[in-house]
């Protein structure tokens, strides 16, 4: 009995034994596997931290000044995605980013308090931020040939804007109507989208001196667009309008109108008194009367310019195509008039 209590004894002995190494030896592998963990993380980290100054690097070999502005300029190199470390970039005044395939405005475009100018055109910018309205100072935002689908009412906090273009975006028709709040905007460029109408907010932007909205699908204009008071020069080619307010001829700053390529039936008569239209283009329209401009006795001194000239202008074309429309219709109503009974006298 002596002897198996010993054997009893050393076997327990053994097997605590065998359970401590081997609890100690898991403990050992255990802390072997948490320093491998943290030399990866702080591997990781080291190697995230080179990169960005990498990164960081290459971005500063893109600065150049121009006119005393300090510009980042990229140009057909793939940035699909601006990295985090551009913040340390923030005294940039002008973005020009062009064939990059980028894909988004970073969040963090709010801070760059200093930019001026953001040039993003070319690329396939699908969203503009709502934190783009934190730009104040900004004057210069120009979208276009991009993806953009919405615009975000945040846009109109850009209390300083002046030029935005955001033509060939395709999807792109309509605007919120804050942007109005933008008073100090005088070039906006919304050619080549989609809009079947000229959004309110357009019409009421008070410093607007230039517009573009050729080549969508508009088919009629404003009643009120005269309250365009600055408006110099509008582009309106390649739409589906079928006549024109008679207040355009109100608009008594425009000295460019383009409206070729539309479904144009008449010329309103009153746009024969707007005195400062300098340029307009009525061609490519189906409009109701044929008119030949009267035939020029060409002088010595002119040349095929004044020619090409003449007819490119329009001008002289508009008015004979008004006055014809009026000598037609004097001459209905006098046949009118003509074929009325004579009345009886009263007797």
């Amino acid at each position: 009995m002596a002897w198996v209590a010993v054997c009893g004894s050393v076997s327990s002995i053994k097997a605590l034994w065998e359970t401590r190494i081997r609890k100690i030896q898991e403990e050992k592998d255990q802390r072997r596997k948490s320093q491998e963990q943290r030399g990866g993380a702080r591997g990781r980290l080291c190697a995230s931290v080179w990169e960005d100054r990498a990164t960081l690097a290459r971005l500063k070999e893109k600065l150049q000044t121009e006119d005393g502005r300090l510009v980042l300029r990229i140009e057909q190199e793939e940035w699909k995605v601006l990295p985090g470390c551009l913040l340390q970039l923030r005294q940039v005044q002008e973005w020009q980013i062009h064939r990059t395939g980028l894909q988004q405005i970073p969040p963090f475009i709010s801070s760059f308090q200093n930019l001026l100018v953001l040039d993003l055109s070319r690329n396939a910018v699908s969203e503009i931020p709502a934190h783009i309205g934190g730009l104040t100072r900004l004057r210069e935002l120009l979208l276009s040939y991009n993806r953009v689908q919405l615009v975000p009412e945040e846009l109109s906090c850009c209390e300083n804007l002046e030029r935005l273009e955001l033509a060939m975006n395709r999807n792109l028709n309509q605007l919120p109507d804050q942007l109005r709040n933008l008073k100090k905007l005088q070039h906006l460029d919304l050619s080549m989208n989609d809009f079947t109408c000229m959004p309110d907010c357009v019409v009421s932007l008070p410093a607007l001196e230039w517009l573009d909205m050729g080549g969508n699908r508009l088919q009629s204009l404003p009643e009120d667009m005269h309250r365009m008071e600055k408006l110099q020069t509008l582009w309106l080619q390649r739409n589906e309008l079928q006549k024109l307010p008679e207040n355009i001829s109100r608009m008594k700053s425009l000295d460019t109108l383009v409206l070729s390529s539309n479904r144009l039936r008449d010329i309103p008569s009153l746009m024969e008194d707007m005195s400062n239209l300098r340029f307009v283009n009525f061609r490519d329209n189906p409009l109701s009367l044929d008119v030949q401009l009267p035939a020029r006795k060409k002088k010595a001194e002119d040349d095929e310019d004044a020619e090409d000239d003449r007819e490119m202008f329009g001008r002289e074309f508009m008015h004979t195509y008004i006055q014809e429309a009026r000598k037609r219709a004097d001459a209905v109503l006098n046949v009118h008039r003509a074929n009325q009974p004579n009345e009886m006298p009263s007797g």
